[in-house]
């Protein structure tokens, strides 16, 4: 009697004691203690159930921190354990080895003999059992025994739902507070490799893994490369490169969904630094997706030995995608601007040199061949001519150099190759014999308007190429009374021109370009006549 009254007490003191811890780990470690207490058993575990009904945790008390090392990997739920989680209901055991349904002990485990199991509840699930046993020759469990421990797994239950809920609370405001310091990071322009090291960091802290890199396409087409690692072993695969094809990573690409593994090492697709490193158990690739398609991958990993992911760790990784793949999209914007920011200068003092420099010194020329007419001096008129000349040669280097910060086709080459190259692309696509008669002197001369040229003689040849039906074409940019002459004429059918100006045959895109060059716009065209598109373009100088 007093031994079922001392029991009594112990339960009662367990259900205060567990309703009082918030700690889900410390809940389920004291819980196993309790049952052992209650029972007095010799040897007590708590096994936790993850995916697909298989123990992802295991709790022990009466075993000691090198016995369990020596027996090694936590049990999978086979036997007797697979008999508790498929039934949920309490089971005791006279000799656990026995039973027909067990499939005994690892090496290095130590004896046991008389058994008692029981489920664990929490909020209407079961999510693990208790299991208790004696060394062999001890008595057996009890009805008694096995009374008290289902009186102290429903107490449990509750402790579990209230840790439960904590935990949930907690890890939200974590990744609540995580999410935010990521946002706050990507806002404050921080370097996205930064970002990047952040999104990794906090996914596997909040994951509970122990490794997570981010892979993104490489230098080299059709491969990927490990950008961002963090946690075990990060050194080791930080900037590995890999192929897409025949890896876990070009498969999520792919098919821009997630792939979740219980075993990474064992997995046949052979390209994944990660896997390579061995030791990599269980693991989750989630798409870095932008505008719908995806690009790379954010993936965590645990130890061989380690817990298996959920639904739950899924989401939190593919909420962390997101973040990474919105600071690469930020970082690639940021980047364009500054490009673009960049251009607009090169622009601007293109434009300064060009409307004040380049002006100022031609008509310094001109006031010095003014003076060199004024004299009689043969020497002086043939001196200032020579200075002339010399200041003509810096007003085409500067005008050179003005195109050397001209964005697109005219970044890095003068007018006359930017023609030659339009020209050739044309040729080469459409098969049109496509000929270029250039003034090297007039395309200096035109180098302020030179995007604006580009842009009418490609509306031109894309009409050749659309409509004309031509064998040959040929562009030339030539001096004639004081104008500059652009000219885009082919041997194709030609064209009515009074029924074409309503036709949408990019007449209105021409005559567009010619204002905005302040030039005059002629198209001639009759069937089977071909087509001649002249420009006359006003120029300070014929030279």
């Amino acid at each position: 009697m007093a031994q079922e009254d001392g029991r009594k007490d112990v339960l009662i003191e367990a259900g205060l004691a567990l309703a009082s811890e918030l700690s889900l780990p410390a809940v389920l470690q004291r819980i196993v203690e309790l049952a052992v207490e209650v029972t007095e058993a010799r040897y007590g575990a708590l096994g936790v159930l993850g995916p697909g009904q298989r123990i992802s945790e295991f709790h022990t008390t009466g075993v000691s921190e090198e016995q369990r090392k020596a027996i090694g990997h936590i049990p999978v739920g086979r036997g007797i354990l697979g008999v508790l989680i498929r039934e949920a209901k309490s089971l005791r055991l006279h000799d656990i080895k026995d039973d027909p349904r067990s499939v005994g002990f690892p090496p290095n485990h130590p004896p046991m003999q008389p058994f008692l199991g029981a489920p664990l509840t929490a909020r209407g699930r079961v999510f693990g059992n208790i299991y208790l046993t004696r060394e062999p020759g001890e008595r057996d469990f009890t009805a008694e025994d096995e009374e008290a421990l289902l009186v102290l797994a429903s107490q449990a239950g509750v402790a579990v739902e209230n840790a439960h809920l904590y935990d949930e609370a907690h890890k939200r405001e974590r990744r609540l507070e995580a999410i935010r310091e990521i946002a706050t990071a990507i806002l404050a322009g921080i370097h996205s490799e930064a970002v990047l090291e952040l999104v990794a960091g906090r996914a596997r802290e909040l994951a509970g893994a122990d490794l997570a890199t981010l892979a993104v396409p490489g230098e080299t087409p059709g491969t990927l490369v490990i950008a961002v690692a963090d946690g075990d072993r990060a050194e080791e695969v930080r900037g590995l490169a890999f192929p897409i094809e025949e890896s876990i990573s070009g498969e999520v690409i792919s098919t821009g969904e997630p792939v979740v593994l219980e075993d990474a090492a064992s997995d046949g697709r052979a390209f994944q630094p990660m896997v390579k490193l061995g030791e990599i158990g269980p693991a989750m690739f989630v798409p870095l997706i932008v505008r719908g398609s995806a690009f790379g991958t954010l993936a965590v990993a645990n130890h061989a030995d380690g817990r298996p992911f959920d639904d739950e760790d899924l989401g939190l990784v593919q909420t962390f995608a997101g973040q990474a793949a919105v600071a690469l999209e930020y970082g690639r914007g940021q980047r364009d601007l500054q490009r673009l920011a960049v251009l607009e200068d090169r622009e601007r003092i293109a434009k300064d040199l060009h409307d004040g420099v380049i002006q100022s010194l031609f008509a310094v020329g001109m006031g010095l061949q003014g003076t060199a007419t004024m004299s009689g001096d043969a020497e002086l008129q043939r001196r200032i001519g020579s200075a002339v000349e010399d200041m003509d040669r810096v007003i085409r280097d500067l005008r050179n150099y003005i195109f050397g910060l001209r964005p697109g086709i005219l970044a890095d080459r003068q007018l006359d190759q930017a023609l030659r190259g339009l020209a050739e692309d044309f040729q080469e696509k459409s098969g049109v014999v496509t000929v270029v008669e250039v003034d090297p002197r007039i395309a200096a001369e035109l180098s302020s308007r030179a995007t604006d040229i580009v842009q009418v003689v490609r509306e031109a040849l894309s009409n050749v190429g659309r409509h004309a039906q031509a064998a040959t074409c040929r562009i030339s940019l030539r001096a004639e009374d004081g104008a500059a002459i652009l000219e885009i004429d082919d041997d194709g059918t030609g064209f009515d021109l009074e029924w074409a100006r309503g036709k949408g045959q990019g007449l209105g895109n021409l005559q567009g370009r010619a204002t905005t060059l302040g030039a005059d716009l002629t198209i001639k065209s009759a069937l089977e006549e071909g087509t001649t598109v002249r420009l006359s373009i006003p120029i300070s100088s014929a030279a």
